[in-house]
């Protein structure tokens, strides 16, 4: 068969076109493809729901595929290592307590995983706003990456959702939108982002669980961002409570679904 280019062309852009048109609007939509993220998308889209994944940057997987240091290998406790083995990836006992698993096969298996059971994911989107009516957060305000890194004056495109789930990590971007954009209130014992603390895993892992909740009308917290916008220490390399925090907001959507 003789290729032609102008088809191969056509191809991406027909099928990208189509992807991005039905993820106008979606049940939950998903900023942050780190591991709380991702694997918040493999459970949603696993119980058929509707659901939307952005990453800023061109590779999924957020600090989980560089372990600790660049070491790729990772630590998981007792809840962490069973959803890993869910989701078909190998661990290893350590001593007792720890797990630990290779982080490029993690990180590889929870993107597969994710996208088969249905979850929409987009990378190289940026989000630069929310949209926000009656109070509550109904959609997301997003452009390419590639606008944001260049600083250019280009509009964005709006899409809507029933709920959205602030995923990204030490910024807590969502969250420092809804703030300092409009002078809203979270959900925080002070109302505004509290900033994380210094790490201790102990507290730190916790912590992630007992943050994963709606910080806004409309938004939930997962992973890191749990603990930057309630300030809680940071845990460091150890990955169990970023994907147990992608879990358990992925139940709590559920039951709102």
């Amino acid at each position: 068969m003789k290729l032609d280019d102008i088809k191969i062309s056509r191809a991406i852009i027909e099928r990208f076109s189509s992807k991005l048109l039905d993820s106008l609007s979606c049940d939950v939509a998903i900023v942050g493809g780190g591991p709380a993220g991702l694997t918040a998308a493999y459970y949603l889209a696993g119980q058929k729901k509707k659901t939307v994944l952005f990453e800023r940057k061109l590779s999924l997987g957020g600090g989980m595929w560089g372990g600790g240091i660049m070491f790729n290998e990772i630590v998981v406790q007792s809840g962490g290592r069973e959803i890993l083995e869910e989701l078909g990836v190998k661990t290893t006992p350590f001593e007792e307590g720890y797990f630990c698993a290779d982080s490029v096969e993690a990180v590889s298996s929870i993107c597969s995983v994710a996208s088969k059971a249905g979850a929409r994911i987009f990378n190289l989107f940026s989000v630069e706003d929310v949209r926000i009516a009656d109070g509550r957060v109904d959609g997301l305000v997003i452009n390419w990456s590639a606008v944001d890194l260049a600083q250019l004056h280009v509009d964005p495109i709006t899409i809507r959702a029933k709920y959205i789930v602030d995923a990204t990590g030490h910024a807590a971007e969502i969250a420092n939108i809804i703030q300092n954009k409009g002078g809203y209130e979270l959900k925080t014992p002070t109302g505004k982002l509290m900033g994380e603390g210094p790490m201790c895993a102990e507290v730190g892992e916790r912590m992630i669980l007992e943050n994963t909740k709606e910080i806004f009308p409309g938004v939930f917290a997962a992973g890191m961002a749990c603990n930057a916008i309630f300030g809680a220490p940071r845990m460091g390399p150890i990955f169990g409570g970023m994907l147990m925090s992608g879990k358990k907001v992925a139940q709590l959507l559920l039951e709102k679904l």
